[in-house]
């Protein structure tokens, strides 16, 4: 009986530790679960992973002993004030392993804690100062003083257009009873300009689709009507209807061709090809139309095989599209040079392609953004000799794809110069 007695108060005396780790680490508890729901909400971890991530790191703090005092030691009162500062020490040490910036703030809203995250991206929210002296936000700074009355998370949409534009989902969570704010901002700067460009790329998409569409049903109704008896009319108007079928089907040519390199983009090609034999090729694929625009095209390349990793159909896609270009835009009657060669000027590319020719040239303000989805110059001229403005998109891609780098040059009077850079 008395062992039994024994063995009963010696399981009293656990469980009330154990409860008592509990109590005193419910502050640490709260916060690990917020970081861990985090996690789970930005689909960093699945809903399962997060949970089971929780539960380890909970019963790992509540069982495993931080000091003296948790190892059953001394009265209660001096657990319970050992317990305050390491859970604020660990409060800390949790801010600093988050990737995304974080503060934490006292009961006065006074920043006592930022990660190093917050403090490279909130350089003006220091220590010692209330957050409401660097971060002058209406929504931002009542849902700070919400969660500190309430004591309840509060989650706000922190948007800032200085020094650039970005978005941010802050949340603001109390720390248990340490009367503590943490403070975690979430980027969704990416998201929100994804967004941007998906529908700037519908409507863009939409517009070019619909002129041609447009025009099509026009010339069917009239070809239906007044013209239906019309041979002379029907035969003008089927000879405009086809060329702007053909111009629907660049447009479908190109948004596939564009959608099939973004699914690769972050895959690099493996196969060997020959750079000089590509540039041959395509030279002769386009020296109809050189000819018909009097255009005289040059192609210097070493006699020797030049080989770099890449997808072959890409690059000559590549140089299709800057050799065509130099064709449609250059001057009618003129020249266009490319040449192929090693160069040692810059780091990190083996070898140099270069399409030039001596056109009209290009505005300033305007090269920087030709790799534009549908950016024209002139979209009149553009679109009359069959440009659909996406040309120069798939090239930077590809060129991206292969790890290489695309430049532009070009002056009002001096022609355009390409230049692509890649590696062996």
């Amino acid at each position: 009986m008395a062992d039994e007695a024994s063995r009963g108060n010696f399981g009293n005396a656990l469980a009330e530790r154990f409860l008592g780790r509990l109590r005193g680490r419910r502050s640490l508890l709260v916060f690990i679960a917020a970081v861990f729901a985090g996690l789970a909400v930005f689909a960093v971890l699945t809903a399962l992973q997060a949970g089971l991530a929780f539960a380890v790191v909970a019963l790992a703090a509540v069982l495993l002993p931080h000091s003296v005092a948790d190892t059953g030691s001394g009265s209660g009162p001096a657990v319970a004030a050992a317990v305050e500062p390491l859970n604020d020490a660990t409060a800390r040490l949790f801010a600093d392993a988050l990737s995304n910036p974080c503060f934490i703030l006292d009961r006065r809203t006074i920043v006592v804690h930022r990660n190093a995250t917050a403090a490279r991206q909130f350089p003006n929210a220091t220590i010692n100062s209330p957050i409401a002296f660097s971060m002058r936000y209406p929504a931002l700074l009542g849902a700070v003083d919400t969660a500190r009355q309430v004591g309840i998370a509060q989650t706000v949409e922190l948007h800032q257009t200085v020094p650039s534009e970005t978005w941010h989902k802050v949340e603001i969570a109390p720390l248990g009873d340490m009367d503590l704010l943490v403070v975690t901002l979430h980027s969704l700067t990416d998201a929100k300009r994804a967004e941007a460009m998906r529908g700037d790329f519908i409507a863009n998409v939409s517009h070019e689709l619909r002129t041609p569409l447009t025009s099509l049903i026009g010339f069917i109704d009239t070809l239906l009507g007044p013209a239906a008896r019309d041979g002379a009319a029907r035969e003008k108007f089927l000879g405009i209807m086809r060329q702007q079928a053909e111009r629907m089907s660049r447009l479908i040519d190109d948004l596939l061709s564009l959608s099939r390199i973004e699914m690769r983009q972050h895959v690099r090609p493996t196969a060997t090809v020959d750079l000089g034999l590509i540039l041959r090729e395509v030279r002769e694929g386009l020296q109809t139309q050189a000819d018909e625009a009097g255009v005289a095209v040059t192609v210097a390349v070493p006699d020797l095989a030049v080989a770099v990793t890449g997808d072959r159909e890409e690059l000559y896609e590549v140089f299709e599209n800057l050799l065509d270009n130099a064709i449609k835009y250059g001057r009618r009657g003129g020249k266009v040079d490319i040449a192929l060669a090693p160069t040692s000027e810059r780091q990190g590319f083996d070898f140099a392609i270069t399409v030039s020719d001596d056109g009209p040239g290009i505005e300033p303000e305007h090269v920087p953004r030709l790799t534009e989805r549908f950016y024209r110059v002139d979209a009149d001229t553009s679109r009359k000799k069959k440009g659909t403005g996406l040309g120069l998109a798939i090239v930077k891609h590809i060129v991206q794809r292969h790890h290489g780098e695309l430049s532009i040059r070009s002056k009002p009077g001096e022609g355009t110069r390409v230049e692509v850079l890649l590696k062996r």
